[in-house]
């Protein structure tokens, strides 16, 4: 069902430092931040020969990122993103399968223009995990 790995999130409590490793230190291809408010999140693409890292900050007083971030103060690993196929045939064997989508289990559109949903980490030995469909 799941396909490539599309990308790694990581929380970040200084988007711009980060960046500036990425692209100074590690010599990566970093795109311009871009404002996510439905998901809360300014995000930052880093472009690698086989996938991404999503640089990911809190954007507003609601963000999810804060909350990780307080627990996290150093910032961390917040997700990992699968590809799928067809995310609705995706998430209905998920849920047969006993898995739980996170929200109203519809998905939304996310970062790169395409529908996502988040699956309960606790069903993943502890990983939050995204679907994307491709």
């Amino acid at each position: 069902m799941i396909g490539r790995l599309n990308h790694v999130a990581i929380a970040v409590p200084d988007l711009e430092a980060a960046s500036k490793t990425y692209r100074d230190v590690l010599g990566a291809t970093v795109r311009a931040p871009q404002d996510e408010p439905d998901h809360g999140v300014t995000v930052v693409f880093v472009e690698l020969d086989n996938t991404k890292i999503e640089l990911l900050h809190p954007l507003g007083e609601n963000s999810p990122i804060a909350g990780f971030l307080e627990k996290n103060k150093s910032g961390g690993i917040h997700h990992i993103c699968y590809e799928v196929d067809d995310i609705l045939a995706a998430r209905d064997k998920l849920v047969s399968e006993g898995a739980r989508i996170l929200g109203s289990g519809e998905p939304k559109i996310g970062a790169h223009g395409k529908p996502v949903l988040f699956l309960h980490p606790k069903d993943f030995d502890g990983t939050l995990v995204e679907l994307e469909q491709v």
